[in-house]
């Protein structure tokens, strides 16, 4: 497969950086349009139909791994898929106030948070909920902030993975200004900030990028481009691939297969030891697909069609590694009947635990407002409780 990336490198300590080139030409205004039958070119090691192919950059990246990787990097895929299935599922029932599926970018997810050395750092958007599995965090800590009982239910200092961000692509400062740190330290660890393709044409995402070329940051910022940020196309964030932007800030972007574990995996463990060996910053797109809605509150129906989703289902990220598995032999059917009752394990254990859940305290959205309080949050709560005991009945339950 072609390798395509950006020819700009740090201008420090970069020497030593890979990543093949293409020419970039002006585009005009009527040939921007994404062409939906064109496939674009990426890095990819595993092809939808689960064949192998070779790749002179990048296979030494995966070179090392054991049918065993493979066979824990699949049931990674289908656990991380199921409890984003019974997440959905909760959500639906009352359970949770909102959801954010991540149907589809188990690949990017699994991939990439599997490159990470316990050591790096991670920041998150409020859909990484594979590579939270690939840091430890328990997947029913992700539910409580959904469910309104926390604010995240894990400490970031255990895992090295921030709460999750909802404002969109703050996180990209966040990662870059702890990087900047980590190099002052001496540290030879690396920080990897997610964010997806709408979150690229954010501000915040522009400075992070210019703060961290100029300081030569060892961060690696992994862009999921699911195509679609909430209901606008990328083309309509972007004139030129995602992963070109970095050419203008001074440093190297690769697209790469984002339903391609395989992939996911190699170009990511490349751009993180970019990072550590103090050569700078990397621009990583996953090239992939959202397959379900943006979030619970969304109706993806009004803005794309049926066929669009066929098209992806058939590159779908679990499928491909299944295949491949079997066609090499690395895993059998006793194997995959395993994985499917720890599958249906987890379901039950997420469902009870979810249900389990105490009710938040109503009145801690008052707290900590002000650090000495305030007349208006005061009168506020005040008319929050009037309006809570207005559902009382006449015996006072």
């Amino acid at each position: 497969m072609t390798v395509e990336s950006t020819a700009a490198r740090t201008p420090r300590r970069s020497a030593g950086s890979k990543a093949g080139t293409t020419g970039t030409k002006r585009t005009t205004r009527t040939t921007a349009k994404k062409d939906a039958g064109a496939e674009p070119q990426l890095v990819q090691l595993l092809t939808p139909e689960g064949k192998r192919v070779k790749n002179a950059e990048y296979d030494k990246y995966v070179a090392g791994v054991t049918p065993e990787e493979l066979r824990g990097l699949y049931r990674d895929m289908v656990l991380t898929r199921r409890f984003d299935a019974e997440a959905t599922s909760l959500q639906r029932q009352g359970e949770l106030g909102l959801w954010a599926s991540l149907l589809g970018q188990e690949a990017a997810q699994i991939g990439s948070g599997r490159a990470l050395r316990d050591d790096d750092y991670v920041f998150p958007t409020y859909r990484e909920h594979g590579v939270a599995w690939c840091r430890g965090v328990d997947p029913t800590n992700l539910l409580g902030m959904f469910r309104g009982v926390n604010n995240g239910g894990w400490d970031p200092n255990g895992n090295n993975f921030q709460l999750y961000t909802i404002v969109i692509g703050s996180q990209t400062l966040h990662a870059t200004g702890y990087a900047m740190g980590v190099a002052k330290d001496g540290a030879d660890s690396a920080v990897i900030a997610y964010f997806g393709d709408g979150a690229s044409s954010q501000g915040d995402v522009a400075e992070s990028f210019t703060f961290s070329a100029v300081y030569n940051a060892p961060v690696v910022f992994f862009c999921q481009n699911n195509q679609w940020a909430i209901s606008e196309p990328t083309e309509k964030q972007s004139r030129v691939p995602i992963y070109q932007r970095a050419q203008g800030f001074g440093f190297p972007g690769v697209r790469v297969d984002g339903n391609d574990v395989l992939g996911c995996l190699a170009v990511t463990r490349w751009a993180l030891e970019r990072a550590r060996a103090g050569e700078g910053p990397t621009l990583v797109e996953a090239f992939t697909y959202r397959m379900g809605a943006h979030t619970t509150s969304d109706d993806p129906t009004r803005y794309r069609g049926d066929e669009e989703r066929q098209a992806w289902e058939a590159k779908d990220p679990i499928l491909r590694l299944r295949r491949y598995l079997e066609a090499s032999n690395h895993a059998d059917e006793g194997f995959f009947a395993e994985l499917e009752a720890e599958s249906e394990a987890l379901g039950k254990r997420v469902r009870e635990a979810v249900r389990a859940m105490p009710d938040p305290d109503r009145f801690a959205i008052f707290e900590n407002v002000y650090a000495d309080g305030h007349a208006l949050v005061d009168e506020e709560r005040a008319q929050f409780a009037a309006y809570q005991a207005s559902f009382a009945d006449e015996g006072g339950n």
